[in-house]
């Protein structure tokens, strides 16, 4: 059985990010694009979020203006629990 891995982290603590990133072009500084980036990663650290954003301002040429965050922790710890048996359908 294979787990899945979105899963797996949610169970750790992990969330759903999105970030709105607005930058600016890098021939006509004056004009703002935006970028959506999505991932799972742990708040309040945003510790993936974080690498991508080094990453983009060391290799993309576009510097960043602004950047939006929202973080949905879609598993928390007390929604688990323990099931006393289990049961195959076949």
């Amino acid at each position: 059985m294979q787990i899945n891995k979105p899963r797996v982290r949610q169970v750790e603590g992990y969330g759903l990010t999105t970030a709105q990133i607005f930058y600016r072009v890098p021939d006509h500084l004056e004009l703002l694009q935006e970028f959506v980036w999505q991932e799972y990663d742990l708040f309040p650290d945003f510790p993936t979020l974080s690498r991508f954003l080094a990453f983009w301002e060391e290799k993309i040429e576009g510097p960043l203006h602004s950047v939006t965050v929202a973080h949905a922790l879609l598993v928390r710890p007390k929604e688990l629990s323990l099931l006393g048996a289990s049961r195959r359908l076949n």
